[in-house]
């Protein structure tokens, strides 16, 4: 299994076999003859990829679906892609836009990529597009791509990010589209969120801890990013926020046995130290435990 290292543009377009016409923005249309080899991919730039390859086998979360529409695919400075060949589809076809994050110095998308979660979603998370979304993501590509095939002058730079910024937006907009599609799904995940989460408070935060969103992402088969957005947008709370509650639900419980310390509620809750508890308690009630017992 080979190894390969992209971290400037050119290590991208080399290994694409394409033209660079910047050095920290391409735009590639590749349509492969040679069958897919098993490789991890290294990334030191961002990667979205329009995968044209119809009828393969993709998935969401780890349940396997079958899909006819394009699908999309982010990756971020850092990340680290195991690329695996589908017997059923021995030859890639796909259109990608890459780009250095030099390219965003100074400029005030840098300051808004922390906005664009799918980037830290995993592979089988991808984003799968309609017939007309294709067209719009292409159309934003196209713009890029004309931009690249001009001479590079002072407002060339400009107008590439801003072409990519739009192209962002777009994909946050699909992809919120793609959660509300898929309404059944997503709340049998909520369901069995909520289910493993009082599960753990009862049987195992005395043991193993606090209950955190990446433990529930990981059981329910997502990543930590891509599970949090999906309880967002079906709940209109965060993970996070739910756990906080359900923390305090148990803990109010147990403070109406009186037979049980605050120290023992705390260790039975997860809390390290029983401080740490008390100031969670009044942090959302107003009130310390003691007071809240006496109240």
């Amino acid at each position: 299994m080979q190894e390969i290292f992209l971290n400037t543009i050119q290590d991208f377009n080399d290994y694409n076999g394409m033209e660079t016409l910047h050095p920290l923005v391409s735009v590639l249309h590749v349509e492969s003859t040679e069958h897919i080899q098993k490789s991890v991919m290294h990334y030191g730039l961002y990667a979205i990829y329009l995968k044209e390859t119809k009828g393969c086998k993709l998935s969401y979360g780890r349940t396997p679906y079958d899909f006819d529409e394009m699908t999309v695919t982010s990756f971020a400075p850092g990340q680290v892609v195991t690329v695996e060949p589908n017997p059923d589809v021995p030859f890639a076809k796909y259109t990608a836009l890459a780009f250095h994050p030099d390219l965003l110095n100074r400029t005030p998308l840098a300051k808004q990529m922390s906005r664009y979660e799918f980037f830290d979603y995993t592979s089988t998370e991808a984003l799968h597009l309609s017939t007309q979304e294709v067209e719009i993501f292409q159309g934003v590509l196209a713009m890029i791509e004309q931009e690249l095939h001009r001479a590079i002058d002072k407002h060339t730079r400009e107008l590439i990010v801003s072409n990519i910024e739009l192209l962002l937006n777009y994909c946050l907009r699909f992809y919120d589209r793609q959660f509300i599609t898929r309404e059944e799904i997503n709340n049998s995940v909520v369901k069995k969120f909520i289910r493993l989460l009082d599960d753990y408070i009862v049987n195992q935060a005395a043991s193993e801890g606090l209950p955190s969103v990446a433990y529930f992402a990981d059981k329910c088969c997502f990543s930590t990013g891509y599970f949090g957005t999906l309880v967002k947008i079906e709940t209109g709370r965060s993970a996070k926020d739910i756990i906080a509650d359900h923390l305090l639900s148990h803990a109010t419980q147990m403070l109406n046995d009186a037979s049980l310390t605050i120290s023992t509620v705390s260790e039975r809750l997860g809390f390290d130290y029983p401080q740490h508890f008390v100031r969670f308690f009044k942090a959302h009630t107003g009130k310390t435990p003691a007071q809240w017992r006496a109240a």
